[in-house]
This record gives structure tokens, sequence and C-alpha cells, in this order.
């Protein structure tokens, strides 16, 4: 099947590239000396978690607790969950899935560990836990070296729970924060005789910068295996590179200036990040995607020079934010040289608890 004779909207993936860029970081990783520990987030596929482990990842990370039970059933035995677990069915589950495959879990204060070590004491088990650290970010993590050292400090003495290090999600830019807390915070750690063996920061947008982040052990990219408009605005893949795009129809041309996608905000990230437009149109670059409703994407034509889509033609989007796409879909179709090899369930949609 070629991909113009596939229903829309569907996520297109090109296995070329895909292929290449897991290529092209693991190499960059192996060079500088650090693990990779991919975030499976973006593409939510076991096949792809099982390539990146192949290629030389470590392990991988997932956002939720859910997707880590998908890719453990699926063969991956080493998860990192970079996320708070708090609540009573979420501990039992976490004890169920480290019984089968090594867990790391983080905490950001004793509210959070506590349960935790209680749960895996009560279980007969230890696992690893990361302190996060707000790096900048604002989101999760302790705010000071202080607090750091202190829940540190707390978790290796408490029952069921094993220190392991620090984690961090630095924004854009971040990384001279990373050295700073890290170092600092690691010093004083071995002034407790503490040590912290794993240091694991992570991002797309610097990962090329990964290797200049100091004392950090392994990075945890996510977009990277796809790329999108804004990874290519901050300078980590370029248009070439992008593996996901999203087949549409025109099935409307109100006026002269105006088109109509069958891919609303159930098909396409509305994800803006200041960038022009909620994607773009691979086969009209003038062309801007400046509404979306549930179903339509609404297309301005008004700076498209030549000939205009028509009814019935079919384009790729190309999406602000790759990661929210997978989410969308409950396939996506997989495709090399413009022919499609297969189709394939997306493994861990809708895996949000």
């Amino acid at each position: 099947m070629q991909i113009a004779d596939l229903d829309t909207p569907i996520a297109v993936i090109d296995l070329d590239r895909v292929e290449a860029n897991l290529k092209r970081w693991q190499d960059f990783c192996d060079e500088h000396g650090f693990a990779n520990r991919p975030h499976i987030k973006t593409h939510k596929l076991a096949e792809f978690a099982r390539l990146q482990v192949q290629l030389g990842a470590k392990g991988i990370s997932c956002q939720k607790l859910g997707e880590a039970e998908v890719m453990a059933d699926a063969g991956i035995d080493d998860i990192l969950i970079p996320f708070n677990l708090v609540g009573a069915p979420k501990l039992a589950r976490a004890v169920a899935l480290a019984r089968r495959i090594r867990l790391i879990l983080v905490a950001d204060h004793e509210e959070v560990s506590d349960p935790i070590g209680r749960a895996f004491a009560e279980a007969g088990l230890e696992v690893e836990m990361l302190v996060e650290c707000d790096t900048g970010a604002k989101r999760n993590g302790t705010q000071s070296v202080e607090d750091t050292v202190r829940l540190a400090r707390h978790i290796a003495a408490t029952p069921g729970l094993r220190f392991a290090g620090l984690l961090t999600y630095p924004p854009p830019g971040g990384q001279p924060n990373v050295v700073a807390f890290f170092g600092e915070t690691v010093a004083r750690l071995k002034e407790h005789g503490i040590e912290a063996p794993i240091l694991s920061s992570g991002g797309s947008p610097d990962m090329w910068t990964a290797n200049e982040q100091g004392p950090v052990t392994e990075h945890r990219p996510g977009t990277y295996i796809y790329g999108d408009r804004m990874q290519m605005r901050a300078g980590c893949i370029g248009l070439d590179d992008c593996a996901l795009t999203v087949l549409a129809t025109v099935v409307s041309r109100p006026t002269a200036d105006r088109a109509i996608l069958d891919t609303g905000s159930k098909a396409l990230t509305a994800d803006l990040h200041g960038l022009n437009g909620y994607g773009r149109i691979m086969e009209y670059p003038d062309a801007v995607i400046a509404n979306l409703s549930e179903e339509h994407g609404h297309v301005d034509l008004s700076g498209v020079a030549g000939p205009r889509p028509r009814i019935g033609d079919k384009v790729r989007i190309l999406p602000n934010h790759a990661c929210p796409v997978s989410n969308l879909y409950d396939q996506v179709a997989l495709c090399r040289n413009g022919q499609v090899e297969r189709i394939v369930d997306v493994d861990a949609r809708g895996r949000l608890a």
C-alpha cells in the first residue's frame, strides 16, 4: 500500500528516519560516555522501546505506571518512572511490577517517599529511589541543595527504599544549573557517607550538549525519535530527520483562501508553544493551520502562491509536538520509501494512570 492510499486521519512513521535518529543519538552517548535512558512517552510502541535497548540504551523511562506495565509485558526489564507515585492503588501496582523488573522510582518529598517505602517493606522488597530536583523548570522537585540532601538521607534510612541518586528535568539552556546543583549535592552527600550512582537529566532540546552537564551519568530524551516543529526550532533536529507526520484529507474549500482538513484537535495536538499555526503542511509550507475545532483543521491559504489544495487532496502535517499525537491514535502506519510496511497498535496509548 502507498501512503496516499491510507484512510485519514492517521499518524505516519518513517522507519528509515526513526532508525537513523535512534542510532545517531546512541552513538553520541557512547562517544561521550554517558548512558541513554530514552523516554517512551513520545512513541508508546513496544517495538521501538526494544529497538532503543538493542542499540545500547541502558533501560527506558516511562512517565506513567501504566506505560511501564505495558513495556514490562513487552520484555523491557529496566524502567525508571520519573513521576511521583501517590495513592495505594498505584503503590500496589508498583510493588507487583518490581517483582519482575528493575524498577526505579522518584520522590521530591517525604510524603511521597514514605508510603512507597512502607508498601515495599511490607512486601519484603526494596526499590531504588532518586530524589527529583528542581533545577529551573519549576515543576516537581526539591527546591534547594539542603532540601535534597535532607530527603536523600531520609530515603537512605527508610526501610523498603534504597537511595540511588538524583534526577532533574531542566528547562532549555539549563545545563549550568544542573552542573552546579548536582555537583554541590553530591559533595554534600559524600560528607554523610552517601553515594549517588545515578545522576539523571533529560530533555531533547539540549540533548546534543548533554555531554556538557558535568557529573550527569544518564540522559532521558524523548522526542528525538520522531522530531517535530518544537525540536526543529530548538535546533536539535532538521526537517529531513522528522519521522512522524499526520496524513490528512482536504474535506472542504469554503473560500479561495480557506481549506478545511479532517484533522482537528482530536487528531493534532493543540500545543502552540509560540509557533505559527498547529502544524506545518509539508506540501504547502506557506499555508497556516490557523485554528482547530474538534474535527476540523482550519487552514489559511492566503500566503500560498500558485496552486492550492482541492477537495479530496491528501496532505502530510508535521505536528508542533509529537508526543501528544502518539496518544491520539489507536494505530500508526509504519512506512519506508513511501510504502506502508504495516499498521500497528500504539501499545501504551491511553495509559495515563
